[in-house]
């Protein structure tokens, strides 16, 4: 009992520490994490690359693709990126095992003392951040240390030591034993340091140890899998290919490569098993890698086999473009997703304008109606982008990214409040249609300089959202006060046209309206760029 409490307190620490340092190395990686969306977009062999890197900065293959699995939920990728994403995910958890398996073991009080110094003598980000890094890896070694001493009684159990020997005779054993650890812990890189550990206190040789790595890769797999039920057919692709990757993987080097990686191994580091199951890991996911890679389409073909489309289905209609609660696992993309949502939110209000005012100019009233379709969707992603944005201000993020996301409920209530009033010049323009009533010329060539002046006004506002500019804040705040003295102009004019007998009252409520609107939105797109402003640090 006593070495199953204190291997459950050592197991507890290491994971606790990971997931510590994980959170503070993603921190620091900040913006340059957020550019990995652009980057997943090109194709499979740069999605290896980030593979790798997503996961080395968070350190969890599992977090890593079940964020993939919500990329391609939410269609921001396709399943050949997922599959290098996938790859690379499997080479960058590797870098934990390479970490626990050296004997620094000392460096844990230090880098645990030197942390907490940092933590409480200082109010910055930056190096808060740094302090949670030093944290986490002192916790992390801190935990190994516990874990180790837990097992060093199984040296003496005659009853383990002729269960490890057995798995070195049966490797199909040891493969189950390794996706069942996987499973419960739900994380292949605390399996591994499990092994090491044993390793460490001389209870498991390597020809024990390489079936149950085996299967830890295959345990891993769990977590995607889990985590796409629910999901659309791709992500549940997504989740088989990771499976039938890590499974190919595994029989390959079962059946063939066990040797010559266990021969590759101690030829590298006699004396240490640890450092030959940590080795013999980074070297069983980088061939896998070289393998499997030529053939990833067939890993598609696979996977689109076992989930099939079917001639009834209709393709998937999404709302969201960016956004799935998956990605909410890396909180530095999850953020870069919503701001991408909020603009695809923004985008629908530009379309919802330019269906109105353009139908009104062009005279086709079905276009015109298009904008009240356009308005529901508007307000179904006001309320999806809202809920996830509340989901992520709950995770452990930055302050400054905390301000972001508080701009970002201003900015998309500012969005779908530009939505209602394309809205209301929709409604306007209709009852114009119906009522039979014609504007002068001299009033639809005001509003037409009206409207594109608003629409200039919000396309900047909507770039500033991608990219804050401060140049673009400037001419947008420019467009604004012109857009103010336009519709000073316009009331003016119209108030001379009335008085000259030019239309009627009747005529002029409604211009008035339009104009009204058009105006509004330039006001909101004013700010939307000046949340921007005062939460993002501006170019």
């Amino acid at each position: 009992m006593s070495i199953a409490i204190g291997a459950i307190g050592g197991l507890g620490l290491f994971l606790y520490g990971m997931q510590m340092m994980g959170a503070g190395l993603q921190k620091a990686a900040g913006k340059k994490l957020e550019r990995i969306i652009e980057i997943l977009t090109t194709n499979r062999f740069m999605g290896v690359f980030v593979g790798m890197l997503v996961t080395g900065i968070i350190q969890s293959s599992s977090a890593t693709t079940v964020m993939v699995v919500g990329f391609v939920n939410a269609g921001i990728m396709n399943l050949t990126q997922a599959v290098g994403v996938i790859m690379g995910a499997n080479i960058g958890t590797t870098i934990t095992g390479q970490i626990v398996s050296m004997s620094i073991e000392d460096i844990a009080p230090i880098s645990i003392g030197v942390g907490m110094v940092i933590w409480m003598t200082t109010k910055k980000d930056s190096r808060k951040t740094l302090a949670e890094i030093l944290i986490g890896l002192g916790i992390l070694f801190l935990g190994m240390e516990f874990l180790k001493d837990a097992l060093k009684p199984l040296r003496e159990l005659e009853s383990f030591n002729t269960m490890i020997l057995s798995l070195s005779h049966h490797p199909l054993l040891g493969v189950l034993v390794g996706f069942a650890l996987t499973f419960i812990v739900q994380s292949s890189s605390a399996s591994i340091g499990m092994l090491i550990a044993l390793a460490s206190q001389g209870v498991l040789p390597l020809a024990a140890a390489l079936p149950i790595l085996y299967g830890d890769n295959i345990g891993t797999c769990t977590t995607a899998l889990l985590s796409s039920i629910g999901a659309s057919k791709n992500a549940r692709r997504a989740a088989i290919i990771h499976l039938a990757f890590n499974a190919v993987g595994t029989l390959l080097f079962v059946i063939v490569l066990s040797g010559p990686i266990a021969k590759l191994v101690t030829m590298w580091d006699p004396s240490d098993v640890g450092r030959q199951i940590a080795n013999a890991h980074t070297v069983f996911n980088l061939a896998n890698v070289v393998i499997q890679f030529p053939f990833a389409f067939f890993l598609v073909k696979v996977a689109m086999w076992l989930v099939p489309d079917k001639a009834e289905d209709h393709a998937d209609e999404k709302i969201t473009r960016f956004i799935d609660d998956r990605i909410l696992e890396t909180p530095t993309i999850a953020i870069k997703s919503a701001i991408n949502e909020a603009i695809n939110m923004g985008n629908l209000a530009k379309d919802s304008l330019s269906f109105a005012m353009d139908g009104f100019f062009e005279g086709q009233i079905d276009k015109v109606k298009k904008t009240f379709e356009l308005e529901k969707n508007i307000n179904t992603l006001e309320t999806v982008i809202t809920e996830f944005l509340v989901k992520l201000s709950n995770r452990d993020i930055l302050d400054t990214d905390r301000r972001y996301i508080d701009g970002l409920f201003n900015n998309i209530n500012d969005i779908e409040r530009i939505g209602d009033h394309a809205d209301n010049i929709a409604e306007l323009i209709l009852s114009v249609n119906e009522k039979n009533i014609v504007f002068t010329e001299k009033s639809k060539s005001a509003l037409l300089i009206m409207y594109n002046k608003t629409k200039m006004t919000y396309e900047l506002a909507l770039k500033v959202l991608d990219k804050p500019d401060q140049a673009m804040i400037n001419q947008v705040m420019a467009l604004e006060k012109e857009l103010d003295t336009l519709e000073r102009e316009a009331r003016h004019d119209h108030f001379t046209r009335l008085n000259n007998n030019e239309c009627s009252t009747e005529n002029g409520v409604y211009y008035l309206e339009i104009v009204n609107n058009l105006e509004r939105i330039s006001d909101l797109s004013c700010n939307l760029v000046r949340v921007v402003s005062e939460t993002v640090e501006v170019a």
